[in-house]
Parts: structure tokens; sequence; C-alpha cells
């Protein structure tokens, strides 16, 4: 059943399958996406006519004979591949049996019954070009919604909303001959709808494939914005992307700041106003764990600074402190890693006054003794 607009659905639906249900933002959502490096979208019929798994449908032997054939010849296939349906229309740009192949960026259009291992031979398995038919190529950015309701009621819910809101949004930026919007079917992460992939040029030119999930309305101004205009991956609804497996997203995700959770949950979207609760709750945040300091020394931050902040502004005015021995108040925990560069230059120049007089004071006493 396709939609053009929430008010389509009842607001129970929405409320147990839309875009308020309360298992939104539940869930982290990078490295929810498998490793793999190709996408072949088989265009086959609409959602409507999709069983629930349609790939296996006695009744849809072209979806069920690729799929097999990608199955009997895994061992052969070097690339990992996914195989996934999507849309297809008599009289447009993807009609039944035609084939679309990313990050290659390639069509092959009416793909019939007999030609399946033909083209998994050629194509899939030995990378060539199908000697059976002409390759196209594909422009623009390419979008799939999963709006496979028959597999799952969200995605049935959620998917064709974000289409048409899609569409309508790439109309008003006259993208609408750039932006290509298709449902598809299962990818994966029910419980992440609004499932969506985008296949587009990067900064680079080179294509990439990056997933989004908890997709709603409101956000697909910003994916087209950003994402699409601008190459910027959107993080709070990012999954992940082709090419990089989710154990590499983990651990790129622990690393990229240094205080984990709270940084990564900053400007994501909480469900029934939460994120403000979150601030309440945890107005500062301290650092907990150790960083890495200047020239590979390793150091650590020490949490209560921020409430003794009076007693460093007071050892700043103090600008004998150095000469009676406390050499120590200059280490590592106000350097870097506390991230308040202006009160540790203030404080090295200060040692460095001290150390100098100290040094002054010695050299004239041991030539006063020696005169």
């Amino acid at each position: 059943m396709a939609s053009d607009d929430l008010s389509s659905f009842p607001s129970a639906d929405d409320e147990k399958y839309g875009f308020q249900r309360p298992e939104m933002f539940s869930i982290k959502l990078a490295g929810t996406v498998d490793a793999y490096d190709r996408h072949v979208f088989l265009c086959y019929k609409s959602p409507e006519a999709w069983p629930a798994r349609v790939e296996g449908s006695e009744s849809d032997p072209l979806p069920k004979l690729l799929s097999s054939a990608f199955k009997a010849r895994k061992n052969d296939i070097s690339v990992k591949t996914k195989l996934t349906v999507c849309e297809g229309r008599e009289g447009t740009d993807f009609a039944d049996g035609d084939v679309l192949i990313f990050p290659d960026m390639i069509k092959y259009r009416g793909l019939k019954e007999s030609d399946v291992d033909s083209f998994v031979d050629d194509v899939i398995v030995n990378g060539k070009p199908w000697a059976s038919g002409a390759q196209e190529v594909l422009t623009g950015s390419h979008v799939f919604v999963c709006a496979h309701g028959s597999r799952d009621r969200r995605c049935g819910v959620c998917g064709p909303v974000l289409i048409d809101k899609f569409v309508e949004e790439a109309e008003l930026r006259g993208m609408k001959d750039k932006v290509f919007v298709s449902p598809c079917s299962h990818i994966g992460g029910h419980k992440y709808a609004g499932n969506l992939i985008i296949y587009s040029p990067g900064v680079d030119g080179t294509i990439t494939g990056h997933w989004y999930g908890y997709v709603a309305p409101d956000d697909v101004p910003e994916l087209l914005d950003e994402h699409i205009g601008k190459g910027q991956i959107i993080e709070r609804l990012w999954r992940g992307q082709m090419g990089i497996s989710a154990e590499e997203i983990e651990k790129a995700n622990e690393h990229k700041v240094p205080n984990g959770e709270s940084e990564k949950l900053k400007d994501q979207k909480l469900p029934n106003g939460e994120d403000s609760k979150k601030s309440e709750e945890k107005p500062q945040e301290n650092f907990a764990g150790c960083c890495q300091g200047a020239n590979g020394v390793s150091c650590c931050r020490d949490g209560s600074l921020e409430q003794t902040s009076g007693i460093e502004e007071k050892k700043q005015k103090e600008t004998t402190e150095a000469t009676s021995g406390k050499k120590n108040g200059l280490e590592c925990k106000l350097t870097s890693c506390i991230g308040k560069w202006e009160q540790s230059d203030i404080l090295a120049a200060v040692a460095v006054v001290g150390a100098v007089a100290t040094v002054g004071v010695a050299v004239y006493s041991f030539y006063r003794r020696s005169g």
C-alpha cells in the first residue's frame, strides 16, 4: 500500500510502526551494516506485489533464479556482493528485468530468466561486460528506500512516506534529473526503519554507498543538501558504508572523539524530548580515560581540575613558587590533555621565569662565596 503522506495511516499505525514508535533512536546505528563491496539491484514489479521473501518466491521466477545463481556461484564470486530487488516500471528508466550495479554505476536492460546464468557468469563472477546485453552508464545520485511492507510493517509504513518526501524536496531544489529515488526490498534492520541507502559521488568523485536508519521526513532536506549536495555524512542517522566492515566502523567510532558515548550522542535525536533531559542530568562531562600527550607522552586528565579552577588561577599569580621546590607544578595533567591551552601556556611561562630566577640566584651565590 503506497502512501502520499502520513495522514493516510491511522495514528495508531504511526505510533506503533511509523516515525513516532518508541524504539526510534533506542539503538546505536553505526556498525549495523554487514561488509560488502558491490550491490546488485534487480528491477522487478512494485512493493505492493512483492511477497515477504521475494527472492525465494515460486510465483516470482526471475528474482528466485538470480538469487539461486548467486548462491550457487558464491565460491566463485571474488567481490562480496549484495542482491536486492527494487521497483521496476514499464516505460521508465528502471523497467522490469533491468539490473543496476553499484559502485560501477552500470545498468543492463531486460534480464530474462533464460539469461540469468550467462549474466552471473560474465558480469558477477568474471567481471566482464555481459555478452548478451549492452552496458548503460548510470548518472546522478540513487536513493533506495526500503518499502517492503509484506516483510515488515515498519518499512511498509515509513518507506512510501520517505519516497514521496524525497521526490517532493528534490523537485523543489531542481534536482529531479539528478536524484533518483526507488523503493527496494528488505536490506536488513527493520527496527531501524526508515531505512535507506544513498549511492552518490563523494567529494573526490568516487561512488560511495551510505546506509541511513531512523530516517524521518524532516531529515530528507538535510540528506539532500548535506549528503548529496556536499558529500557530508549525517552522523546521527548513519548506519555504515559499502566497503567498510562493521568492525572497522566500530573501531573508528571508538577513537573518533575522546569522551566516547556522550560525544557520539551529542547531536543524536532522542524520543520524547529526552535529549534535553540528558543535558539536564549531565550538564558537564569529565574525561575519565587517558589521552595521548605531546611527543608521545601518555597522560591523564584529573576530573577534579574542573572544580579547582580557582586554585589554578591563584597559582598563576604566584611567580616565585618554582623556587620552593615545587617543580611538579607543571606535570602532565596541565598540558594538552586538560584542553585548556591558555592556562597551560601561562603556567609554562611562569615555570620558565621561575627556573631562570633559580639559576640566577644559584650563580650569584656561587660567585659570592668564591669571591
